[in-house]
């Protein structure tokens, strides 16, 4: 879980090397937390830059746009919500705000003032990707280009949705109808870690009783060895210890 601890450092940047990455910025006033969400977004793929103050977070913000704002609401020198709004004067940058505040007037003051969405600590590291995953889908941000066309292209892994074909160096790799949507689902939402009961619900009839969480491991078992070099250590459909699957791009 996630919690606040204590004291003070500047902007930092770091990035995960070889990586398509979604470019993000923390901003927290204590250093430790700010250093822990980073590294935890750094795993998830993401470039992260980091920020101690909404005067330094707005600095950055017009010197290059992020794709997304983790925004703490308790900084010290500052209103997070104040910061929010300064911020919407000049862009619409996805924005979320974390914060020990759990309060309904906190949380409706906050998406008034044009958050995206609201984390309350203490939370956990998938919850916060995922949260971070879904606001960007929603944002548009960081979408695979040519999306709107129904291709979506990760290197040498290239998936057609309209024509439902799967490509790999080139080669057309055959799957079955659920396969594909599996692979589909994952790959539309790259990063977003994915439950099987959450991708039983949206590939499958979830109302089948028939059905359980092993039909998910079985096809993605199966997809891994259509497409993976090496099944056995997958480079696009990666396992989330405890929590479930993600595409990775």
């Amino acid at each position: 879980m996630v919690t606040k601890m204590g004291t003070a450092e500047t902007v930092r940047t770091a990035t995960v090397p070889g990586r398509s990455v979604g470019k993000l910025l923390v901003v927290d006033d204590d250093p430790e937390v700010r250093g822990m969400l980073s590294r935890l977004l750094e795993v998830e793929g993401y470039k992260v830059t980091e920020a101690m103050t909404g005067a330094e977070a707005i600095g950055s913000l017009s010197s290059g746009q992020p794709d997304l704002v983790i925004l703490d609401v308790m900084l010290t020198t500052e209103d997070g919500f104040d910061v929010l709004a300064a911020i919407r004067r000049t862009s619409d940058v996805p924005v979320i705000l974390v914060t020990a505040k759990g309060l309904e007037a906190d949380r409706v003051l906050g998406l008034k003032l044009g958050a995206d969405d609201y984390v309350v600590k203490p939370f956990s590291p998938a919850e916060l990707a995922a949260r971070v995953g879904t606001v960007l889908r929603r944002s548009g941000a960081g979408r695979t280009s040519g999306s709107s066309t129904g291709i979506l292209e990760f290197g040498d892994l290239v998936i057609d949705t309209l024509a439902r074909e799967i490509r790999v160096s080139d080669r057309l790799v055959e799957t079955t109808a659920k396969e594909f949507a599996l692979l589909a689902f994952l790959a539309g939402s790259p990063r977003q870690v994915f439950t099987r009961e959450q991708l039983l619900a949206q590939v499958w009839d979830s109302s089948s009783e028939w059905q359980d969480a092993g039909t998910v491991t079985e096809h993605i078992r199966r997809i891994r060895r259509k497409i993976e070099a090496d099944p056995d250590s997958p480079r696009w459909v990666r396992t989330v210890r405890g929590v479930g699957y993600r595409f990775e791009p």
